[in-house]
């Protein structure tokens, strides 16, 4: 006779977070974590001044940390909180860094290069053991697959995807069966290509030319489709006008992060609400990148989708930006 299993209770999450992360952490907070607060305060000379708010209430409790590493200047001050909040006997810890942002750095070319995702694995490896034991690290859509490897056992990292979300969305398109996956590169297809089963795709590859990268379509057909890019980060736009000029009825992209050096972002915007020859009819991103979030809020229209797809935040006119919270899934992922 088989045994029924037996349903775990929900754990009771303490979340604290960044400053930058602030909305993120109460919209994961909609989801039965409790939100805490820590004053970010500075002394004179620059250097962080932080308060853990009520330290001593934290015996006992599942305690997790909500980060951007959005610049160098955030990271130590950041640290400084996730090093001591394993120390405050929490039964458990968990750091959530949604984008890691070192991770197109990730090997040496040459002598003198240095790793800087190893080394930053390295500093994340080295957080204290609670009473639960080792920290776990939530983070999405790592950039090179090897980066896995680069933390040791004092900590246990989980790698999550916001590809769910992306398929989530396109079921809701009209014309969801005309959708076609395309890949920009390799990289790209080897980390994202099985989790689009039962879907058409088409790959591209990039070319050196000099100090120029030209994305060339490999294989596949993107004639009369609207053709999906996927990727997990956005540098430039080459690829959009590659497969525009193989005759793609439209045009589409996600990434999971949003980095947009320079605001590279502003250049996908539809201008005075008219859609430009070979714009992208969508842009998919998640809110791993709080501060692009903001600024695309601030100055272009679009739109946020919470994980549920009955839970929709318009802003509005999208043009062409939609933002597909991660806050369902970090939420789940607070449970293991």
């Amino acid at each position: 006779m088989k045994k029924a299993m037996v349903k775990c209770p929900k754990k009771h999450v303490n979340l604290f977070y960044s400053v930058d992360c602030e909305e993120l952490a109460r919209n994961v907070a909609s989801h039965h974590v409790t939100l805490q607060s820590i004053k970010w305060r500075s002394f004179a000379d620059g250097f962080p001044n932080i308060f853990i708010e009520n330290a001593e209430e934290l015996r006992g409790q599942h305690v997790a940390f909500l980060a951007s590493f959005s610049s160098p200047a955030h990271i130590f001050e950041q640290l400084s909180v996730v090093y001591a909040l394993p120390r405050l006997f929490v039964a458990s810890f968990t750091l959530v860094l949604p984008f890691f942002p070192t991770g197109s750095f990730e090997r040496m070319e040459e002598e003198g290069d240095v790793a800087t995702a190893f080394t930053l694995a390295r500093m994340l490896t080295n957080i204290p053991i609670s009473r639960g034991g080792p920290t776990s690290l939530v983070t999405y859509d790592i950039h090179a697959l090897q980066e896995r490897f680069y933390f040791g056992d004092e900590v246990l990292p989980l790698f999550e995807t916001g590809i769910p979300l992306l398929k989530q969305r396109l079921q809701r398109l009209l014309d969801a069966k005309n959708v076609v996956i395309a890949f920009p590169d390799d990289g790209a297809w080897k980390r994202f290509h099985k989790q689009f089963d039962g879907f058409r795709v088409v790959v591209c590859t990039k070319v050196r030319d000099g100090d120029k990268r030209i994305v060339q379509l490999k294989e596949g057909d993107v004639t009369g489709h609207h053709v999906v890019i996927v990727d997990d980060l956005v540098q430039s736009g080459s690829t959009l006008k590659v497969l525009a000029s193989h005759k793609a009825e439209k045009v589409s992209a996600y990434v999971t992060h949003g980095v947009f050096p320079n605001k590279s972002w502003e250049r996908f915007t539809h201008k005075k609400n008219r859609v430009l020859d070979n714009a992208f009819a969508y842009f998919w991103i998640t809110d791993s990148c709080p501060l692009t979030v903001k600024d695309i809020a601030n100055k272009a229209p679009f739109e946020v989708l919470n994980s549920c797809p009955l839970t929709v935040k318009a802003i509005a006119n999208k043009a062409p930006f939609e933002v597909l919270s991660l806050a369902g899934s970090i939420a789940n992922a607070l449970q293991i």
